[in-house]
């Protein structure tokens, strides 16, 4: 058996991340490559298309901390949109904003907002993936085709998935540009807050997909065969409901763990699921948070904050419940500390882990952030759903959308 489920891609080694701290941070397991009908080696790029990119690019340099490595724009001959690429150790966001009126950017924010449209995935083999997802009637967006330039040559191609959300496969190799053939290199002017730590977070955890009533086990089986992704979680029923709002969701995964994949639908309630409100807003299916992995989030969340990122509420009542301090024991930080920043904490058979959420971070209520930081545990946060829900509530009804 050939174990390549713990060999660092080329982002983590220039993020210098360690093996052992990747595993704690995204909950990395062992697996066969070989086996694998369609390897994905990891994340390669969440490319959102946004209403104005250049301040987008600044939002996620000082709200997120993330550092500007390349441009593509009119100065470097792309005359439709200018794209900034960002990086926070192995994360790399791309953001594109339409300059030529005629741009089909335009239309994309027009549509749903800004938002996520393309989840592009490093895979050691572009043509054996495309192959094997054609031989299941998965829908080719582009077709195999070589990127080239000083730097040297990228493979891509793209599948689509739900909604207009798709996936470029990208094959490296050698490459040694900063993102892809058309962009160069750059950097920004941003002078950082005396004593920021050097990044906020260090990974990508995993990628939420909201998508309509009857259609998630539709697209679980779309990852499972065309991708072959496993399932690792299912929360139906009383696991994800509150007294008025309900969804289902399910969890899909690469063969390591990398690329992990929680699909919702709405389900019935007495009022308007967090699912509907995005379904709504993004007027279809669509990725609706991220969730970054950090070994810090206490820093973390104080230096957004500082910022201006706006979290959700948790109330009081949520850390002094009797139950939840016996279930959780004793974590890295005193509840007291968690509680004045709002940090949600869950523990489960393989140990706990911290997480925090933004508030939606451009005008629609659609996709927002997640941080979390694990310490054994593989889990989604299951304990903290109703109160996760409860305060989404809260938010949706400050919108007079519940």
């Amino acid at each position: 058996m050939t174990d390549t489920s713990f060999a660092l891609t080329g982002q983590e080694r220039e993020a210098d991340l360690e093996l052992d701290q990747l595993k704690q941070l995204v909950g990395l397991v062992p697996y066969d490559e070989t086996q694998d009908v369609f390897p994905v080696t990891g994340w390669d790029a969440i490319v959102f298309i946004c209403g104005n990119a250049t301040q987008a690019a600044h939002f996620y340099q000082t709200a997120f901390g993330m550092e500007l490595v390349a441009y593509s724009g009119p100065e470097t001959g792309n005359r439709d949109h200018k794209a900034f690429v960002l990086k926070s150790g192995s994360i790399r966001f791309v953001l594109k904003g339409g300059v030529d009126p005629q741009s089909p950017l335009h239309e994309h924010v027009r549509v749903h907002g800004d938002g996520v449209c393309d989840i592009s995935l490093e895979v050691p083999d572009v043509d054996r993936c495309i192959a094997h997802a054609r031989s299941i009637g998965a829908t080719i967006l582009q077709e195999p085709e070589d990127l080239t330039d000083e730097h040297g040559t990228v493979r891509v191609a793209a599948i689509g998935t739900y909604g207009d959300t798709r996936h470029t496969l990208v094959q490296r190799n050698d490459y040694a540009g900063p993102y892809l053939p058309g962009y160069v290199e750059r950097t920004s002017d941003l002078v950082r807050p005396e004593g920021a730590p050097k990044r906020l977070f260090q990974a990508l955890d995993h990628i939420v997909g909201n998508v309509e009533l009857g259609k998630m086990d539709e697209w679980v089986e779309f990852y499972n065969k065309v991708m072959g992704f496993v399932n690792m979680a299912e929360f139906i029923g009383d696991d994800i409901a509150t007294d008025y709002s309900a969804l289902m969701s399910k969890v899909v995964a690469n063969g390591n763990h990398r690329v992990k994949f929680p699909l919702n639908e709405p389900a019935l309630g007495k009022r308007k699921s967090q699912i509907d409100e995005y379904l709504e807003f993004y007027t279809g299916p669509g990725a609706q948070h991220l969730a970054v992995a950090t070994n810090d989030i206490l820093t973390t969340v104080d230096h957004m904050k500082a910022a201006g990122v706006e979290f959700l509420e948790t109330p009081d009542s949520y850390y002094e419940d009797p139950e939840l301090r016996e279930r959780i024991g004793k974590v890295r930080v005193p509840i007291e500390e968690l509680q004045k920043r709002g940090i949600l904490v869950d523990r489960d058979e393989d140990g706990y882990l911290l997480q925090i959420f933004t508030r939606p971070v451009q005008d629609r209520p659609t996709v927002f952030f997640e941080l979390i930081e694990r310490h054994g545990s593989l889990g989604f946060g299951k304990g903290n759903f109703k109160a996760l829900f409860e305060a989404i509530e809260r938010e949706q009804e400050r919108r007079g959308n519940l």
